[in-house]
């Protein structure tokens, strides 16, 4: 199987924030045994983590659920609310689908189980930093009970044809970035593309709007 890689000029800032500190150490040998991501810091709870982020900046913050002072949920909404430019993963044993839907709710790029293969973590990262959304995929039942959106007609039916191709692109992982090269649009054309999805479909966030897809539109 061949395993893409994340490409940039240096190896991507990663932030480790869990309180069990033999899982930080074993998490960070293992990611910066890889050319292409760096451990650059770690943190005990969601209060360090912002601290850190107030002066530093980081390609992808990597969040446990359960930890003292600040939760990884209510460190989520610290990071959305302070506009911090990073992806965050949800790296936890929660598979409560409660936690599931507010982090969705919240914009987090990743939600992943800490039972996955060590190689698999590398794998979701990589994909994570490029852009793509990564949910394990035990939590598909979980997420198709929580997405409470209209039917499957109705969706496609108020989507204009370019529309249609958006949606399903943003469902494959694309950034909106990427949508603009592949359609030959400007990247703004884009976002006004996803934001008229967003409103005729009543799905808040384009997180949401990408696992619909997979779980309904991509089978259809």
């Amino acid at each position: 199987m061949s395993i893409s890689v994340y490409t940039s000029a240096s190896p991507a800032k990663l932030l480790l924030v869990d309180d069990h500190p033999m899982l930080r150490r074993g998490m960070a040998d293992l990611l910066n045994l890889e050319s292409d991501v760096c451990v650059v810091a770690q943190a005990g709870d969601g209060q360090e983590a912002l601290d850190y982020l107030r002066d530093h900046e980081v390609d992808l913050v990597v969040l446990d659920h359960h930890m003292p002072v600040l939760t990884g949920i209510e460190t989520l909404k610290e990071i959305k609310a302070r506009d911090i430019d990073a992806k965050i993963l949800l790296f936890t044993v929660s598979d409560s689908g409660d936690d599931v839907q507010e982090a969705l709710k919240l914009g987090v790029d990743g939600y992943l189980l800490k039972d996955m293969e060590p190689e698999q973590i590398i794998v979701d990262i990589r994909k994570i930093l490029r852009g793509e959304l990564v949910i394990s995929p035990s939590l598909a039942p979980i997420l198709a009970r929580a997405l409470r959106t209209p039917s499957i007609d109705d969706i496609a039916g108020n989507l204009t044809e370019r529309e249609l191709q958006v949606i399903q692109m943003i469902a494959e992982g694309f950034s909106n970035k990427m949508i603009g090269n592949k359609l030959g649009i400007a990247e703004s054309t884009v976002k006004v593309h996803v934001k008229h999805i967003l409103n005729k479909t009543g799905l808040r966030t384009r997180v949401e709007a990408a696992v619909w897809t997979v779980n309904h539109l991509t089978h259809k």
